[in-house]
């Protein structure tokens, strides 16, 4: 499944919307598609400060606008450079939860000419439901996407 949308994320970057309405759309896409893709959003980090901003985003509205960095799982992806999957967020004791329905969270870095600019944030309500074909189809999701930014 994941790889039968690879080609449907390269058109979306591939089309003439603006780079904001193509990262929408992906949102939308991997929500819609993805069964245990429950939220899926776009942090960018927040211009010279240690924080990360919420971009665009397909799901629930969340409170968590502005994440500092180091806190969250979010928060962690900005300072180590490196993919964070969690089975289960309960386990976790650096987890903001979202939503109480939130079960487990994957969060995969994206980066610009070497730079960790950003992430890409998807919550599942499912318990444990990523594997590494998730990750994989994810760092491809952020290899098209920083193409465009």
């Amino acid at each position: 499944m994941l790889e039968a949308l690879r080609p449907q994320v390269s058109s979306i970057i591939d089309s003439n919307n603006t780079a904001d309405a193509k990262m929408q759309e992906i949102c939308e896409l991997l929500k819609a598609k993805v069964p245990h893709y429950d939220w899926v959003g776009f942090y960018f980090k927040n211009g010279d400060k240690r924080e990360l901003k919420l971009g665009q985003y397909a799901g629930a509205p969340t409170d968590h606008t502005i994440i500092p960095f180091g806190k969250g799982i979010c928060g962690q992806v900005a300072e180590s450079n490196e993919n964070f999957v969690v089975p289960d967020v309960q386990a976790q004791d650096n987890y903001i939860a979202c939503s109480i329905t939130v079960k487990a969270e994957i969060v995969v870095p994206l980066f610009v000419n070497g730079e960790n600019i950003g992430q890409i944030d998807i919550d599942s309500n499912t318990p444990d439901p990523f594997t590494k074909a998730d990750e994989s189809f994810l760092e491809f999701v952020n290899f098209e996407v920083a193409k465009i930014l």
